[in-house]
């Protein structure tokens, strides 16, 4: 199940609050820019699909967010990139789509820490500039559909601070 937990960054054990509904996650994260949704597919997707296959499966969705934020590509993500634990921003907007497996999405937006735990159907925009780290966890079994504007793909810049280490991560989201 989907969740938002925002933490103190003086309470990283205890978050102040945990929320459970789309519509409850997606306007917290609204106020500050984040979009958060969730998306049914427009096809049966077969077992074993191929990345084309996962993405005709949502073209319609896909095209929608092309003409409304411009965005130049699509890809399809199967392997996680472990320095992305680290704190670290982007120049250009990260969305993600889980169309398979989980992941948390960790902003850190002022005094907080917003974790976002996305399941598969779950979309996923994070702002050019956020400070933010992703956990796919230890064993990453996840598909994801990314979408971007600039090729290759944006540059992470790692903020060098120690933060993450600080939060609970992905293995200490409850099943």
């Amino acid at each position: 199940m989907s969740s938002l937990s925002v933490y103190h960054l003086s309470t990283p054990d205890t978050p102040n609050k945990v929320l459970t509904h789309l519509e409850d996650i997606a306007s917290t994260l609204a106020e500050h820019g984040v979009r958060f949704e969730r998306w049914q597919a427009g096809a049966p997707i077969p077992a074993g699909a191929s990345d084309q296959q996962l993405i005709g499966a949502y073209q319609c969705s896909i095209d929608a967010l092309k003409v409304e934020n411009g965005y130049a590509g699509v890809e399809v993500t199967r392997e996680a990139d472990a320095s992305l634990l680290a704190e670290h921003t982007c120049e250009e907007d990260q969305l993600r789509f889980f169309a398979a497996g989980r992941g948390l999405f960790s902003l850190h937006i002022a005094d907080y820490i917003y974790a976002v735990l996305c399941e598969k159907g779950d979309l996923i925009g994070v702002p050019a500039g956020v400070r933010h780290w992703i956990d796919m966890g230890a064993e990453p079994r996840f598909v994801a559909i990314r979408l971007f504007n600039k090729t290759p793909a944006a540059v992470a810049h790692f903020t060098g601070a120690k933060i993450a280490e600080q939060f609970p991560g992905l293995e200490d989201c409850e099943m």
